[in-house]
């Protein structure tokens, strides 16, 4: 007991080591990995984002010109934000807020009309 005494005094008259969450909010250091947001009108949807996922977290289906993303599978490592040719893929420094639903993102680029023959 003795050997603790010493330690215990030292826990009792310090303040605590962690954050009072409600009333300290923990601030956001630069280049913190929050979570990525997508730009449909910048993509050209060539799929190098899909290829570098190392979760799978992004599909892209180049016919359709839809990019989908399973944000629960997403890992955070910006692979995808790094091989973006067109930078269409942004890391924001903020987390997201809870969900209480898993749901998937699913954008859809700008459709082009195709002509048709006239007869």
């Amino acid at each position: 007991m003795a050997v603790m005494l010493p330690n215990i005094m030292k826990n009792l008259f310090s303040r605590p080591e962690t954050r009072l969450y409600p009333a300290e909010e923990r601030i956001l250091y630069p280049h913190t990995r929050g979570h990525i947001e997508f730009d449909a009108d910048k993509c050209n949807f060539c799929t190098l984002c899909s290829k570098k996922c190392p979760a799978d977290a992004i599909k892209v289906d180049r016919a359709n010109k839809t990019w989908i993303l399973d944000s629960y599978r997403c890992i955070v490592c910006a692979a995808c934000v790094e091989d973006c040719p067109k930078e269409a893929i942004q890391m924001i420094e903020q987390w997201r807020t809870p969900a209480f639903s898993k749901t998937v993102e699913v954008y859809e680029g700008p459709k082009t009309e195709e002509t048709q023959p006239e007869a």
